[in-house]
């Protein structure tokens, strides 16, 4: 079973992620659920949403604790909230940020993690530039399949589409692939430098 766990603010779409990834993958035959946590339920409050993937039915219900995968919508929930808490010794971690990891302070943990498992994202940017609203949910799922191959970006669109019909899921798609290049353009850099 791979787990994901999201976390992000009132307003961003932390939910909506969820439900596609596992709509995305439930569409390629694998099994999923998604499902939420919220404290007070209002825009901009701290929200965790939660998805499990997996080939085999899913029996589990509880809230993740150990996650495969931490994506977070918003950085300034960083020092906030104990986001990567229970991460998998092997986890993947994507940050919705134009910045380094360093730069956020997370120095410990690109120290512990696999560095071809930990990426960074301008997701807001790439959904102003997309979709034209500050929504990063769709541009971090792209993200997130470049990342992990748990789902195919072509899922994704067809989720997207599914979800929003017509231009919109169209530019939804747009953010999402460019999320997806560019992870995969940061993480063929991290190996090239590795060899």
């Amino acid at each position: 079973m791979f787990q994901v766990r999201f976390h992000g603010r009132g307003g961003q779409g932390v939910v909506t992620a969820a439900e596609l990834l596992a709509v995305a993958a439930f569409d390629e035959g694998r099994f999923a659920q998604a499902f939420p946590s919220f404290g007070s339920e209002r825009t901009g409050a701290p929200v965790v949403s939660y998805c499990r993937l997996d080939d085999r039915e899913i029996r589990s219900r509880e809230p993740i604790n150990e996650p495969d995968a931490v994506l977070v919508q918003d950085v300034t929930l960083i020092h906030q909230v104990d986001l990567f808490g229970g991460l998998a010794p092997d986890g993947f971690v994507l940050i919705n940020t134009s910045r380094t990891v360093e730069e956020l302070g997370l120095a410990d943990l690109a120290e512990r993690c696999d560095p071809s498992h930990l990426a960074t994202c301008p997701a807001t940017e790439l959904a102003l530039e997309h979709v034209g609203r500050a929504v990063p949910n769709a541009p971090l799922l792209g993200g997130f399949a470049a990342l992990t191959g748990q789902v195919p970006l072509e899922a994704l669109a067809v989720a997207l589409r599914e979800r929003f019909p017509g231009i919109v899921g169209d530019r939804n798609v747009a953010a999402a692939t460019a999320a997806y290049h560019h992870v995969r353009a940061e993480q063929e850099a991290i190996r090239a430098a590795a060899d």
